[in-house]
């Protein structure tokens, strides 16, 4: 694939650094791409205008669509702001991609499920999110599939990369408190940001359209994440295991939201590596990042 032109949504966000990072330290993109990366305050996914006139002025080959209502809890009172952001803001961008031909990548969520089953979700299982979150994201799916041919979705979860994340929030609170509490009974899968760039970069180079999920393999509950990434820094700090229901928080979650990459599987595309190599080798390169800046 030569001449790539890449329109990047939502490039201040951990994947969309990802992203920026793979493409210009010689990635299979690297020397043969030309990038645009947009995103707040300038840039607005919810600007219908701007996006059909970015889209028209750039002529991108590709559009990445990383851009997202993201705060779980606030979306429960704030629907109509999560919808007009994951739902038609998608929707817009996708079909501004199509008048152009370009492809477009949305990014989804494990969140679209409800969680209710016990065994790891595949991409032909009916979605039933829990959460207004979940309806936005499962929405702005649907939107993508109808306004263009030529999509990716990509749902995934837990991610951890540069910038505000899971991790840095449990390595942060253990260097305050000598006892921190984490939900056990949520179980998903820890997903590196900078893995997940090389699988997009790899998938955006076939026509092999359709809907993934694209997680690192292996599972966890919040509360076994929290122990691994204090076992990889040797913080000592208590982890005390608590329900859901004891955390209380405004928007509900799905209870069991594994996924497991079939589609990527069977495809032949890309494989993930264990949450737990990611999550070692993303301390390292913190830690190392700390060392220099100190």
């Amino acid at each position: 694939m030569t001449g790539v032109k890449i329109l990047l949504t939502g490039a201040g966000g951990q994947l969309g650094r990802a992203l920026i990072a793979q493409i210009g330290q010689g990635g299979s993109l690297a020397g043969t791409h030309l990038l645009l990366p947009v995103d707040l305050p300038e840039w607005d996914i919810t600007n219908r205008a701007q996006v059909f006139a970015t889209v028209r002025e750039w002529q991108p080959d590709v559009v990445i669509n990383c851009a997202g209502y993201t705060d779980v809890d606030r979306a429960e009172a704030e629907e109509k702001e999560a919808f007009r952001v994951n739902a038609l803001g998608a929707r817009d961008l996708s079909a501004a991609a199509f008048q152009v031909g370009a492809k477009i990548l949305q990014i989804s969520t494990d969140y679209v499920f409800d969680g209710e089953e016990t065994i790891p979700r595949r991409e032909y299982h009916p979605v039933n999110p829990v959460n207004a979150y979940g309806r936005s994201k499962a929405w702005g799916e649907r939107l993508v599939r109808e306004t263009n041919p030529r999509h990716f979705i990509l749902r995934t979860a837990w991610l951890f990369g540069e910038g505000r994340n899971f991790v840095r929030k449990i390595i942060a609170l253990s260097r305050e408190k000598e006892e921190i509490s984490v939900v056990a009974d949520q179980f998903g899968t820890p997903t590196s940001a900078a893995d997940l760039a090389q699988c997009i970069l790899r998938l955006i180079q076939t026509e092999s359209y359709g809907t993934y999920h694209a997680t690192n393999e292996g599972e966890s509950s919040w509360y076994s994440f929290a122990r691994r990434i204090l076992a990889l820094t040797g913080i000592e700090c208590r982890v005390k295991p608590v329900t859901s229901r004891e955390l209380a928080r405004p928007a509900p979650r799905p209870r069991y939201a594994v996924l497991e990459n079939h589609m990527l599987e069977v495809s032949g595309l890309f494989k993930f590596r264990h949450w737990e190599e990611a999550l070692a080798e993303y301390l390292q390169v913190e830690e190392t990042g700390r060392r220099v800046c100190q």
